[in-house]
């Protein structure tokens, strides 16, 4: 298992602020980047995602964004922007470029300091610290504040953060993730069926799909927050796809976040995956789409088992 780096062309950089517990997580396309979405939560935070829509104009995207501070973090776009025009990258309008940023933003705004969230600074840095190496895990970029199982409070559920993997599927076709994790549910190892990370009880897991039809559960869910949570992540591809195949990847992909987060695609969580294509490499697209998902839950599995401990949360590794 490698990373989202694993495949030719595309770069990956990190910012954020350990102190106030919050990060973006910038991903750099090679030129003829073609993207797609599939955006199944109930609370979705976004910029830019309608024109990856396979009926819109722009087939190409330059760079995609995943960020903490809730939709106050989507202002880091704009350094995304700004590192991009510098750079020449960008849709051709008349006598300007406009760089293609789509991004997704997760709530990490209660633990750290919520006064301070990602900008267009921050944006700016995560572009300059991108590289074609594998990509760091855990407490960094957008998985910084990450946390997952807050059904029963946040001194209840467990700290989470951001991870990557790739997976190799013949005939030179290579497909990887990288998601950030942050989750009203538990995350649960698909081998297993065992919660590796979620809501604590008394003794052990307290399970958020038992608490949830218990009594106490559906006292909870009457007052849940629906801007607290989501699962923000990107597939990425060597596969030749148009607009329409890639968005059928992701689509699929957001199988392996259904395998691994239990509930998954709640009115509670804004769950997104972009979907990213730049290659010559010709297959099949629905065997790309099979195995976005393995990367997707891979990405997942490693993003809790990465995270460090802090602000009292335990971690999975721990």
């Amino acid at each position: 298992m490698g990373g989202l780096t694993s495949i030719p062309g595309f770069k990956v950089g990190h910012a954020q602020d350990l102190e106030a517990l919050t990060g973006c997580t910038v991903i750099l396309c090679p030129p003829n980047t073609v993207g797609g979405i599939d955006q199944r939560g109930g609370a979705p935070g976004t910029r830019e995602t309608d024109l990856l829509h396979p009926v819109h104009l722009v087939n190409q995207v330059n760079a995609i964004l995943l960020t903490g501070g809730s939709a106050y973090g989507l202002d880091a776009a704009a350094g995304v922007m700004r590192f991009c025009e510098e750079n020449g990258m960008g849709f051709t309008f008349g006598p300007s470029r406009v760089p293609i940023v789509p991004a997704a933003n997760l709530f990490d705004l209660y633990i750290g300091d919520p006064k301070v969230r990602p900008d267009g600074e921050m944006g700016y840095q995560a572009c300059l610290n991108a590289s074609e190496d594998q990509p760091e895990e855990g407490n960094v970029g957008a998985g910084t504040g990450a946390v997952v199982g807050k059904i029963l409070s946040l001194k209840m559920a467990m700290k989470s953060g951001i991870g990557t993997a790739s997976v190799d599927i013949g005939g030179g076709g290579k497909v990887a993730a990288i998601v950030a994790v942050n989750a009203f549910g538990d995350v649960i190892d698909p081998e297993t069926s065992e919660i590796i990370a979620g809501a604590r009880g008394l003794k052990g897991f307290a399970d958020t799909l038992k608490v949830m039809k218990s009594f106490v559960g559906r006292k909870v869910m009457s007052f849940a927050s629906a801007a607290d949570n989501t699962v923000i992540g990107a597939v990425a591809t060597n596969v030749k796809l148009n607009k329409e195949q890639i968005t059928k990847v992701a689509q699929m992909a957001h199988n392996g976040l259904a395998r691994t987060i239990r509930p998954a695609f709640s009115l509670f969580d804004g769950d997104t995956v972009f979907a990213l294509s730049a290659g010559e490499v010709e297959m099949d697209p629905n065997i790309v789409g099979a195995y976005a998902a393995i990367a997707y839950q891979e990405a997942i599995l490693r993003a809790v088992r990465s995270a460090e401990k802090v602000a009292g949360l335990p971690v999975a590794s721990k």
